[in-house]
């Protein structure tokens, strides 16, 4: 009679698949609460109907297309600070005005028909009703708006328009004007964070090492550069990065690392770009600041 065959497991493999399995149900865990949080904490918005103001005609540099602002009104817009004329004019001959925010909503392109009956592109620019008022009964004002509104449309989508403009005395807008979703309140540019919270997360969780820069490092900000340090993680295939306008949200594996972080500045999140390097294990993010 043969004799029975006895297979010795290893305790020690186990040990070790056990140990990989409760890493990555942590993982898919983190993950789902991670992108859940993305969309929980996205800001407040609203739905709102702006009323016509006034329309500019322009064009596109690079093809000459005709381009229509509908420069529009709304409560629902915060004002700008408080601006005197003079105040204006020492701002016009600094050498930084874009340090005056104007609050505006730029919409998405839309295509319509103009008096010719040719095709043409329209942009609806939202603003404060009060200010919109204000800026109609100053030239300077008046001048400003357009150019901040045209300033506005170039470095969201990545535009170059002309500034011979031609404002249409006939109507106040292009086509038709569309509802415009709009955030309800601003984040915070400095969350405080609550010291028991990163004790909620499990040990086996880690921060990375992470650096913060501006370029260029003085004026206006055109990009700004994470840099996170990833020991261990072999592969970008194991790093799920999601950007917001203003927040970075990273997890890495093996070492389950795991980043959430604000911006002092809003970012272009469809051009920014982010390389790993495996040598140096380090993933570099490039995003683009828009200017406002």
């Amino acid at each position: 009679m043969p004799e029975a065959l006895i297979m010795e497991t290893d305790a020690s493999l186990l040990g070790v698949e056990l140990e990989q399995k409760q890493q990555e149900e942590l993982y898919q865990q983190l993950l789902l609460q991670t992108m859940g949080k993305m969309q929980n904490d996205s800001p407040p918005s609203k739905v709102i109907r702006p009323q016509p103001g006034m329309c500019v005609k322009t064009s596109s540099v690079s093809d000459k297309q005709k381009v229509f602002l509908n420069i529009c009104q709304s409560q629902a817009v915060p004002p700008p600070p408080h601006l005197s004329q003079e105040a204006l004019v020492k701002l016009l001959e600094s050498e930084d005005p874009t340090s005056y925010r104007v609050p505006m909503s730029l919409g998405e392109p839309h295509t319509e028909v103009d008096n010719s009956s040719q095709g043409c592109t329209v942009y609806d620019v939202v603003i404060n009703d009060e200010f919109f008022q204000k800026c109609q009964k100053d030239t300077l004002f008046h001048q400003f708006l357009i150019a901040v509104s045209l300033e506005g449309l170039e470095n969201k989508y990545n535009l170059e328009l002309s500034r011979d403009i031609k404002i249409l005395k006939n109507r106040k807008f292009m086509g038709s004007v569309a509802e415009q979703n709009i955030r309800t309140k601003s984040k915070p540019i400095i969350q405080e964070i609550d010291s028991k919270e990163p004790h909620s997360l499990p040990s086996s969780i880690k921060c990375p090492e992470f650096t913060l820069l501006v370029e260029p490092p003085s004026g206006n900000a055109e990009y700004l550069i994470a840099e996170i340090l990833l020991p261990g993680v072999i592969s970008a295939r194991s790093v799920v990065l999601d950007l917001g306008e203003d927040r970075l949200v990273l997890i890495a594996r093996p070492a389950l690392f795991y980043l959430d972080i604000f911006f002092p500045l809003l970012i272009d999140q469809e051009n920014s770009v982010a390389q790993y390097n495996t040598k140096t294990q380090m993933l570099t993010v490039t995003m683009p600041v828009v200017s406002s």
